[in-house]
């Protein structure tokens, strides 16, 4: 087939799409005539890329439409998502495939309201770097203008939410390659089947951080485009990042999430605490979650502020236990007694 009648081909299958597109499209801002002309300007740009159109065609009309439902625009300008030629396990055959940059995911978290402002970057041997508590920014102080600063040592992203909560996510690099090693493109690499790694070896730095931002996901509030893109990576992407999906729903009732969330708890913070004092802070989690499960917001509050803190991260432990629905209710009253304890304090 020659370029001319490839490129009418895939144009005719992008276009033929729009109305499923306009359909399911979550973000009304995204114009599909624009969206299909990035689509096939790429793959057009990229021989390789069109082969592999031409040959899974039904792979770039899922592509097409998966950008309408998860809301983010191929526009290169915004380095939020590509259209890239994949192939997500060894069994099955090239496709092309919707990919999402750590940008588009953190995109995706503003866009909700729940995140109002995001950073994930990568940590340097000659970097000074300290983590003030899972709950602050950390303190990252390094030269921009270095050309060496030394290995790559880790990788954090911190957010703060709706509530002026920040919460911190860090990984050791060595955390990050173990994810890297079950890429079936790096896996295939490293056999020397390909002579390419896949996007872990041409953009590793995006993929150290996209790594991070997934996982550190998991606890941030929920949205529903967040948790559509998270589960488009770890079902096609083969990026070898599946392992640390969350849980697609959210049960109705939260305590059955109490191991669930117990190992993020574990995940560095209060490493230092006795084992009995962890035990009673489970404890004390697990009356949290029965008090918000009952509707008792103010039980929830109450019993949290009630732990006693000796500044070995008791608190920060427990609160890192609880689900992202019960934080946020506990937040909101606490800021509620606030403005009732400042309204009694201005009438006296």
């Amino acid at each position: 087939m020659n370029v001319s009648t490839a490129l009418t081909t895939i144009s005719n299958d992008i276009y033929a799409v729009k109305d499923q597109f306009n359909t399911v499209l979550s973000d009304k801002s995204i114009n599909f005539e624009r969206e299909a002309g990035f689509a096939i300007q790429v793959l057009s740009a990229n021989d390789y890329a069109m082969s592999t159109a031409l040959n899974n065609r039904q792979s770039v009309v899922d592509a097409v439409v998966n950008i309408a439902a998860i809301g983010l625009s191929l526009n290169p300008a915004k380095k939020q998502a590509y259209l890239v030629p994949r192939k997500p396990r060894h069994d099955q055959p090239a496709q092309i495939c919707l990919d999402i940059s750590y940008m588009g995911l953190i995109e995706l978290a503003l866009a909700s309201g729940s995140v109002k402002w995001a950073q994930a970057a990568i940590v340097y041997s000659g970097d000074t770097f300290r983590l003030m508590g899972y709950d602050k920014p950390p303190e990252h102080v390094f030269s921009p203008f270095a050309t060496d600063r030394g290995s790559i040592v880790g990788v954090y992203v911190v957010i703060k939410t709706a509530f002026g909560e920040y919460l911190t996510h860090t990984m050791a690099i060595a955390d990050v390659y173990s994810i890297r090693d079950r890429s079936s493109a790096w896996k295939a690499y490293m056999d020397g089947k390909t002579k390419s790694g896949g996007p872990w070896q041409s953009d590793e730095g995006e993929m150290i951080k996209k790594t991070c931002v997934k996982q550190a996901y998991k606890y941030w509030p929920k949205t529903e485009r967040l948790d559509t893109a998270i589960h488009h990576l770890n079902t096609e992407s083969g990026e070898g990042l599946a392992e640390l999906a969350a849980p697609e729903q959210e049960p109705k009732t939260l305590g059955n999430r109490v191991i669930a969330v117990k190992q993020a708890a574990m995940d560095g913070i209060g490493d230092d605490l006795p084992v009995e004092t962890k035990q009673v802070l489970e404890a004390v989690a697990t009356a949290i979650i029965d008090h918000f499960n009952r509707d008792d917001v103010m039980g929830a509050y109450e019993e949290y502020m009630g732990i006693n803190d000796t500044g070995h991260d008791e608190r920060a432990y427990v609160w890192r236990k609880l689900p992202s629905k019960a934080r946020t209710a506990i937040k909101k009253h606490g800021a509620e007694v606030e403005a009732k304890e400042k309204q009694l304090k201005e009438a006296a």
